[in-house]
C-alpha cells in the first residue's frame, strides 16, 4: 500500500503477499518518508489537519464522529468521508480499500493515538478472502507503527494488547504465518520500538518468549533467518545486544545453514570494507555470548586464508574464534558479567556493571 512501485516489487519476491504488506518486505533504507521525509501530501492529507487542529471527538455510529460543542453535539464527517455499503459488490471492496489506505497514511502522517485507535476500530479496513472483512488487528497496527517509528502508538498497543499485538497478522495481511515484529524492528532499526517488544516478550510464558524471540523468517523473503540474523545482516549493534541480553539464541542456523556469526563474518569479508568500527562493534557484543566451542560454517575459511582475516578481525580476535588461544581475561570477565544480568533487567544493568564507562559494550540510554 506504500506506493504502486514497490508494490510490484514486494509481490515478485513474495508471491502470495499482500500489497499490505508492500513496505514491511522493503528493505531497509526504503523509500518509505514521514511527513518531514519530503514525501508528497496527498489528497487524504486532510485527515492529518484535521487531527491535529480538532479537540477529541467521541464516535457515535459508524462513520460519524461528534464533536463536544457549548451548545451540544452535532455530527461531524470523517475527513475521508468513507462510507460502507453492505454486501460483497465491487463498490464495497472499493471502499473498503480506501479505507483500510486512510488507516496507513494516518500512522505514516504519525496522527495521535486516540485517532489511530478510532480508526483502527470503527471502519471495516480489511479485504479476506472469500470475501470476508475485518478490522485490523493490534499486531497488524504495531506493524505499520513499526515501519514508520510511531513511538507512542506502538507503546499503547503493546501496553494495552501485550499478547495480541504481537500475535500472528492474519493471510490477508502477510504471506509468512508468524509474528514478524522482531525482524521489522531490526530491519527498520527502530531500537527503542524493539526494547518495548523484548520488554513485552518477558512478560509472556517461557515457550511463547522462545517462538518470539527465536521466530524464523519467511523462506522466500527472509532465508529462515531469526531477528538476530537480521541485526548481523544490517550490522546493527544496538538491536543486536537487545536481542542477546534478552535471550535470544546465537547458535540458530538459518536455510543456508548460517549462524549468526557466519552472517557477520561475512558482513565483514565485504570489500570495501566499510562500516568497519560498526561490524567489530557487532562481532564483540555477540562473541560475549556465542559458546566457546562454537562450530560455524567459516571456520575452514578462516583457517585457509589466515593473514587476510588477521588484517580484517585483528590478530587477537582472530586467534579467540579459531581456537588457537584462549580469550583475554577481560573478554572472559565481560562473558561472566554480562550473563549474570537477567534478560527482565536488560539492559538497564549495564550501568551497574562494575567497569569504566569506556569499557562497557554500548551505551544504551532507553527509557524503561
Amino acid at each position: 500500500m506504500g506506493g504502486r512501485g514497490a508494490g510490484a516489487a514486494a509481490n515478485r519476491r513474495c508471491p502470495d503477499s499482500s500489497p499490505v504488506l508492500t513496505d514491511l518486505h522493503r528493505p531497509a533504507g526504503g523509500a518509505i518518508k514521514g511527513p518531514r521525509g519530503g514525501a508528497r501530501r496527498s489528497r487524504l492529507s486532510t485527515a492529518a489537519d484535521t487531527a491535529r487542529a480538532a479537540p477529541r471527538h467521541r464516535r457515535r455510529g459508524p462513520g460519524r464522529w461528534w464533536e463536544a460543542a457549548p451548545g451540544g453535539a452535532r455530527p461531524h464527517a470523517m475527513p475521508w468521508s468513507v462510507r460502507w455499503v453492505g454486501g460483497c459488490g465491487a463498490q464495497s471492496q472499493k471502499q473498503c480499500k480506501k479505507s483500510s489506505f486512510a488507516f496507513y497514511q494516518a500512522v505514516r502522517d504519525l496522527l495521535p493515538v486516540w485517532f489511530l485507535e478510532d480508526m483502527r476500530t470503527m471502519e471495516v479496513f480489511h479485504w479476506e478472502d472469500g470475501g470476508k472483512v475485518s478490522v485490523y488487528s493490534p499486531s497488524e497496527a504495531l506493524l505499520y507503527a513499526l515501519v514508520h517509528d510511531h513511538q507512542p502508538y506502538a507503546r499503547h498497543l503493546l501496553t494495552k494488547f501485550p499478547q495480541s499485538a504481537l500475535a500472528v497478522p492474519s493471510q490477508s495481511f502477510s504471506c509468512c504465518q508468524s509474528a514478524p515484529h522482531l525482524a521489522m524492528a531490526v530491519r527498520y532499526n527502530r531500537v527503542r520500538v524493539l526494547f518495548r517488544i523484548l520488554k513485552a516478550i518477558q512478560a509472556l510464558p517461557p515457550g511463547d518468549r522462545a517462538a518470539h524471540l527465536d521466530r524464523q523468517g519467511c523462506s522466500r523473503v527472509e532465508g529462515g533467518k531469526t531477528a538476530l540474523h537480521m541485526a548481523c545482516e544490517l550490522v546493527r549493534p544496538e538491536c543486536l545486544l537487545l536481542l542477546l541480553g534478552h535471550g535470544a539464541a546465537p547458535c540458530l542456523r538459518d536455510s543456508a545453514g548460517n549462524t549468526p556469526l557466519d552472517t557477520l563474518l561475512q558482513q565483514i569479508s565485504h570489500m570495501p570494507a566499510a562500516n568497519m568500527r560498526a561490524k567489530l562493534l557487532c562481532f564483540d557484543c555477540l562473541f560475549f555470548f556465542v559458546p566457546q566451542d562454537l562450530k560455524f560454517a567459516m571456520k575452514q575459511q578462516l583457517l585457509d586464508n589466515r593473514q587476510q582475516w588477521q588484517d580484517l578481525l585483528g590478530e587477537n580476535r582472530f586467534q579467540w574464534l579459531v581456537g588457537l588461544a584462549p580469550p583475554s581475561l577481560f573478554v572472559g570477565a565481560m562473558r561472566v558479567l554480562i550473563r549474570t544480568i537477567a534478560p527482565e533487567h536488560f539492559p538497564e544493568a549495564l550501568d551497574n556493571l562494575p567497569l569504566p564507562h569506556f569499557l562497557k559494550p554500548l551505551d544504551l540510554k532507553l527509557e524503561s
